[in-house]
């Protein structure tokens, strides 16, 4: 799929096939899309299908099937992170030969009373990568950026991180890895996803200077919860996406954003609104918050 294109700007929309596309997902395709089209950028789709056993049978086609029913055109083709798995070897072991990173044997249990933040169980162990998981050490630093949205962010690795997994004990890679990996594989200049990955980004950061990788701009949107707070998901009031749908659920898009769609838009189709939101596009107006009650939205 094509659109018009500057190389100045690549954005990407990367949802994770554990199920189909809801509301929440719209809402962070929508404002990557029309971050890109409003100056002309590339906008890329890359599956992150790095978790086989979460994957749905099915959520990958329907995935690409929701967003081309919605309107949305993708520059190139679709990447698949499954078909990355060489660059992430070659790059973890390079890190593990440099004493960068390390293996860790510990178990859930061991872990539980620590909440989250690795103490460095197995910093100097000296295990073997095999039937372990593989951690990449963590300076005594404080990292931070300026969100677009969100402003300041700040985090000392250290205290507040510890020693993060790169590859799971079952052989699996893990996010933070990967997604570093292939936004510099492919060029991204600017990152808008949601915010539930703010406090990943720190972690991002120290990767792409340790690799000696570009940093992208970060814009995270607030995420649409539930009543009970969390995001939405594929349990409460989170069907997937319906053609039929596409324009009145656009339109409550444009609005989580808080964009303005006007009364003579209510029966455009799902292009004349990608249209229009690419003409009318204002970051600034983004509500800035962590999240936004999806009930205010109805």
């Amino acid at each position: 799929m094509t659109a018009k294109t500057s190389p100045a700007y690549i954005g990407r929309f990367a949802p994770t096939p554990s199920g189909h596309l809801h509301f929440g997902s719209l809402v962070a395709a929508l404002a990557s899309y029309l971050d890109a089209r409003s100056v002309g950028g590339r906008w890329l789709v890359r599956m992150e299908d790095l978790d086989p056993p979460r994957e749905e049978p099915g959520a990958q086609v329907a995935i690409l099937k929701a967003l081309e029913s919605y309107g949305f055109e993708w520059d190139g083709d679709m990447v698949r992170q499954s078909d990355r798995h060489d660059a992430y070897a070659q790059v973890l072991n390079s890190l593990f030969n440099h004493g960068l990173a390390y293996a860790c044997t510990c178990s859930r249990k061991q872990l539980e009373p620590y909440h989250g933040i690795y103490p460095g169980l197995c910093r100097n162990a000296g295990h073997d990568q095999q039937d372990a998981a593989i951690r990449l050490r963590v300076p005594e630093l404080e990292y931070h950026f300026i969100d677009r949205v969100q402003g300041e962010y700040r985090q000392h690795l250290g205290r507040d991180v510890g020693d993060f997994v790169i590859r799971r004990r079952d052989g699996l890679y893990a996010y933070q890895l990967a997604v570093v990996l292939d936004d510099a594989w492919q060029g991204i200049t600017d990152i808008v996803r949601g915010a539930d990955l703010l406090d990943s980004t720190p972690r991002q950061l120290y990767l792409q200077e340790l690799l000696g990788l570009r940093q992208p701009r970060y814009l995270h949107l607030p995420l649409i919860t539930q009543p009970d707070g969390n995001k939405l998901g594929k349990s409460y009031r989170s069907p997937p996406l319906e053609a039929h749908q596409a324009t009145p659920l656009l339109l409550r898009a444009l609005r989580a954003l808080g964009q303005n769609p006007g009364a003579e838009l209510e029966h455009a189709t799902p292009q004349e609104l990608l249209k229009w939101g690419s003409a009318h596009w204002d970051a600034t107006r983004i509500p800035r918050t962590l999240t936004l009650p999806e009930a205010q939205l109805l």
